[in-house]
């Protein structure tokens, strides 16, 4: 049972100690769902393993609040374990200490300024096409409409703007099957994948800024894969290419300037995902940087899920405790003060305090 009156630190390490690794997050989701019911402001509704509560107290403006339950698998870093102001164990960062604002959020603010959406989500580390936020915006696109959405990703502290696109793409270099005793009869494909390499080596990645937040790019093989056996020169090499692109590219964008970078090699798109415009022109977003943010932010250098809210129309930025650096390491933690400012300021914000 979660107890959403203890310290913000206490309660962040309670859904640390319920493992939640994407695909078995029922525990943790069940668990969410009876503390949420019990709240008598908000309405609670569920779509498998993702929870939504909702205010309904007629506000001029809604605003999400989100966040994912999963984390990535356990390497022997659960239970959790404080030492000093640093809380360890898996999802610390990424992002249980998020998901315990959240909870706080829903528990304290009983009247805020603006109607409020907590969406607590299945599947964010895995493969896209199993997103819990992206299933729930098929299935129930209204539980997702807001004015403003806010991704409890851990930033640090910071507001990170908008997110970067990624397009993954396998560049094929062919050549000519033959006997490795006799190589001069065939085309080495993976010596002419030297070619691809080049380019990657030679290519210089743009900063461009976008709606005031500089942006960085990059292009980089992430793998290889070629070969037939050890005495056959090989006939076919793939290279497979990793591109963050800035959001002022579409996925169309980012597909023809590879298709041209990579003029003369087959090119094939295996995956992609769109990025996010930062969107803090919006009202809302621009008095959450002034009043949160203290009227900072900086760009997201990453993909991150306001894509999907980007793509319903709804600006977003994300929030959150914790170093997104350590995410996904075996020491991973979150520094138990930033998770309680990040409380803090998140309460200030929605009650109107700042």
């Amino acid at each position: 049972m979660l107890d959403l009156t203890s310290d913000v630190a206490d309660l962040t390490a309670a859904l640390v100690d319920i493992r939640s690794e994407s695909g078995d997050e029922r525990v943790l989701a069940d668990a969410v769902e009876n503390a949420l019911s019990a709240l008598a402001h908000l309405t609670v509704t569920r779509d498998g393993d993702a929870v939504v509560a909702r205010t309904d107290l007629g506000r001029d403006r809604r605003v999400v609040v989100a966040g994912h339950l999963d984390t990535v698998p356990i390497v022997d870093n659960v239970p959790s374990h404080v030492d000093g102001d640093r809380l360890y164990g898996c999802g610390t960062t990424d992002m249980k200490s998020g998901v315990a604002v959240q909870l706080k959020l829903a528990a304290l603010v009983t009247e805020p300024v603006h109607d409020v959406t907590y969406v607590f989500y299945d599947n964010e580390e895995v493969d896209a096409v199993r997103n819990g936020l992206l299933r729930l915006s098929r299935n129930h696109p209204e539980w997702l409409a807001g004015d403003f959405a806010i991704l409890m990703e851990p930033t640090d502290g910071v507001i990170e703007g908008g997110c970067q696109g990624t397009m993954r793409v396998d560049v094929a270099a062919y050549g000519k099957r033959a006997h490795s005793a006799r190589s001069w009869k065939g085309e080495n494909a993976i010596h002419k994948a030297g070619a691809i390499l080049d380019v990657l080596r030679a290519y210089t990645p743009r900063q461009p800024e976008v709606e005031g937040l500089t942006f960085h790019e990059g292009l980089n093989a992430v793998f290889v894969e070629g070969g037939v056996a050890g005495n056959v020169i090989p006939d076919e090499c793939v290279v497979r290419v990793n591109y963050r692109y800035a959001p002022d590219r579409s996925p169309a964008d980012a597909e023809a300037h590879l298709r041209e970078v990579f003029e003369g090699f087959d090119v094939t798109v295996t995956d992609s995902s769109a990025p996010a415009r930062p969107g803090l022109d919006d009202p809302s977003a621009a008095a959450f940087v002034t009043a949160v943010g203290e009227g900072q932010a900086r760009a997201k250098l990453g993909w991150t899920d306001v894509s999907r809210f980007s793509e319903l129309g709804v600006p977003a930025v994300n929030y959150g405790p914790g170093d997104p650096m350590l995410a996904h390491t075996r020491d991973e933690y979150a520094s138990v003060p930033q998770i309680r400012e990040a409380e803090e300021r998140m309460v200030a914000w929605l009650t109107g305090r700042r």
